[in-house]
Formats: C-alpha cells, sequence, structure tokens
C-alpha cells in the first residue's frame, strides 16, 4: 500500500500556557476527503494551522507526499511543495481586488515557470467553479460578501494546484444557501481528484461527503472510521449530530 498523502504521529501543539493537541496521529490517503470534526476548543484549527506551519508543534511523524518532513519544512515552503490552507477567516487580502487575490494564488506556479496560458486556463476554471467572484473581478475583495469572500479564499488556494488542500471552518457565519454552494464545489473538486483535509462545525455535511473521519475532543481522537460509518454510530449522532437516539 502506498504511503499517505499526509502521515502524522504523536502531533503535539502547545501555545500560551495551554497544551491545545495532545499527541494526534491520523493519515490523510492520495484522493481522499477526510474530516476532522468535534467540539469548539477540541483542537482542530491548532492541528491544521501546525500542518500548514503556522503554529509550532511535535511530532514524531509529520510527513507530506511521502517524503517531505514537516518538522523542519518552513511555512512558507509548503505551499511550493503542494500544501495550501483556506485558514478560519479565510484570509484574503481585503484592499486588493478580486483578480489580485486570485493571481496572487498562483504567482508560486508563475515563478516555477508554468506558461501564464495555463495559469489564465486555471482562472477561467475557478470563474467557473465560482460565477459570484467573476461578476466583482474589478471589486476590492473587503466589498464583499461573508459568503463570497469564502469563494475567493477557496478559488485563490486552488489556484496554487496544491496537492493537499486543508480547508478550516469553511462554512462558519455563512448563510445555508451560501453553505450549500461551498460545499457543492468541493464535493466537484474532490470527485476531480484532489486530497482534502477538512475542518468543519456542520458535523453532518462533513460526514456526508467525507470518505473518512476522525472525531476530536480535547485534543485527542475520540473516534475514527468510514464516515458513512460514523454518521450512524448513536454515540457520534447525539453528541455532534443533535440527533438523540431511540
Amino acid at each position: 500500500m502506498a504511503e499517505a498523502m499526509l502521515h502524522i504521529q504523536g502531533l503535539t501543539v502547545a501555545y500560551g500556557g495551554i497544551q491545545a493537541v495532545k499527541g494526534l496521529s491520523f493519515q490523510v490517503q492520495q484522493g481522499e476527503l477526510v474530516c476532522l470534526i468535534g467540539c469548539n476548543g477540541a483542537g482542530k484549527t491548532s492541528t491544521m494551522k501546525a500542518i500548514a506551519g503556522l503554529l509550532p508543534f511535535q511530532a514524531h511523524t509529520a510527513r507530506f507526499n511521502e517524503t517531505i518532513d514537516l518538522t523542519t519544512l518552513p511555512a512558507h515552503q509548503r505551499l511550493p511543495n503542494g500544501l495550501a490552507l483556506v485558514p478560519e477567516g479565510r484570509g484574503i487580502f481585503t484592499r486588493m481586488t478580486v483578480l489580485e487575490n486570485l493571481e496572487l494564488g498562483a504567482n508560486i506556479r508563475l515563478q516555477a515557470g508554468v506558461p501564464k496560458a495555463q495559469i489564465l486556463a486555471d482562472l477561467e476554471k475557478m470563474l467557473t467553479l465560482f460565477p459570484r467572484i467573476k461578476e466583482r473581478l474589478k471589486q476590492s475583495a473587503g466589498t464583499l460578501s461573508g459568503g463570497e469572500q469564502q469563494m475567493l479564499a477557496v478559488a485563490r488556494a486552488l489556484m496554487g494546484k496544491p496537492k493537499l488542500l486543508l480547508l478550516d471552518e469553511p462554512s462558519m457565519g455563512l448563510a445555508p444557501l451560501m453553505v450549500e454552494k461551498i460545499f457543492e464545489v468541493i464535493e466537484q473538486v474532490h470527485r476531480e481528484g484532489m486530497t482534502i483535509l477538512l475542518v468543519e462545525q456542520n458535523a453532518h455535511i462533513a460526514l456526508q461527503l467525507a470518505n473518512r473521519a476522525y472525531v476530536m475532543d480535547s485534543g485527542l481522537i475520540e473516534y475514527e472510521g468510514l464516515a458513512s460509518e460514523l454518521i450512524n454510530d448513536p454515540r457520534i449522532r447525539e453528541t455532534y449530530l443533535g440527533q438523540v437516539s431511540q
């Protein structure tokens, strides 16, 4: 069996005197959509930030794409190596235009010598995936609605052609219709082969989309398994889906 796209063993994250993640171990295989779910404060976002290089961490193993050691790889080298994070809160550049944000997402590929024609083709695909932002290309990103900003954040990450896409709470603060549109795109890019690690407060929609899931509690994995099984597990349904077992 091929080694996992992301192999994490014994991940520990501590900051501000708090141990947010306490020896976490999990894997994401190439082509999978894996979700991390859990209550607020479970350590999900800390885990994502550690993988992206935004928080210091310790781990027995933190390997990406078989050969890349994340324990020593600087944060600024993770995107060029194929790892992209769409952070909680989106992290778009509000004073730049929508188009400039998208171009920034592709800048690392331009520097690597990818032909501009290919970048333009990828841009056109993003605008097809997200027609709402196509209508707003020349606007400042800060003038977009919350849902449109989330679309832009996902599109910007995809412009970098990552091998692994990290999505941290993409539905947070969005209206139900916008959540549906965001997850339609997530499902489509996964179906086209994108490997995705998803942290999501809406456990029900996450488990519907994912291949496998890990349930976190207090910095540890409480449950793990196929998403199709966990969504029907009485413990998960009652604690995380708000459905009391009969």
